[in-house]
């Protein structure tokens, strides 16, 4: 699985939502786009992540 870029050995078979909680990301401040396509945040506790899947997270930061 490729992660921003990166080749990332864990994650295939958890869904979304579980993946982000064990990286540390609040699902409420990321944009994730899974395999060229953006993946509303209601989808994230349904999308299983697979092997082959390419990820892209934005993490929103406030500021001024």
């Amino acid at each position: 699985m490729r992660v921003n870029g990166k080749e990332e050995t864990q994650g295939a078979g958890l869904t979304l939502e579980e993946y982000l909680k064990t990286k540390g990301y609040e699902s409420n401040r990321v944009a994730v786009e899974l395999n060229g396509e953006i993946v509303p945040r209601s989808h994230f506790s349904e999308t299983v992540l697979r092997q082959e899947d390419a990820l892209e997270i934005v993490s929103f930061v406030g500021g001024g």
